[in-house]
């Protein structure tokens, strides 16, 4: 298999409900987030897909999404007050934001929408919180 990759850097906060440790309270990270594509066949060039059509498609979503914004999950009991007070600062997820959970949200429902008509499948995302932690979900 053949794959194209291209990673993308952002910064966005975050907290993990119910975490044992100090990742219970809002807090944020410099995310390098790594996408890896497939295709069932190359294009006349010899690509999976050009590596600007990975920018455009999911690093450009990344920036006007998910970039300095505070990513919270729906049911997170300190929702309503962040509501109150900063409501165009959050991005409110159907998950608890591990990075795992994050990963693989950004293969399962934001890349095929993304990718539509490209012929082209995120099979792989890393998401990497710090430069010693990260989580992978693959396809």
């Amino acid at each position: 298999m053949i794959t194209a990759e291209r990673y993308h850097d952002i910064s966005m906060g975050h907290r993990v409900v119910g975490h044992e440790h100090k990742c219970r309270h809002l807090h944020g990270h410099n995310y390098r987030i790594h996408f890896s594509c497939t295709a069932a066949q190359l294009d006349d060039l010899g690509r999976i897909i050009d590596f600007s059509i990975i920018k455009e498609k999911l690093c450009i979503w990344l920036e006007d999404n998910w970039d300095h914004k505070m990513m919270i999950w729906e049911e997170d009991p300190m929702l309503p007050d962040l509501q109150k007070i900063a409501p165009d600062d959050l991005v409110i997820v159907p998950f608890n934001p591990t990075a795992e959970k994050i990963a693989q949200y950004l293969v399962e429902e934001i890349a095929p929408g993304q990718l539509k008509n490209t012929g082209v499948t995120l099979i792989e995302c890393r998401v990497e919180e710090t430069r010693k932690c990260a989580a992978t979900y693959k396809l």
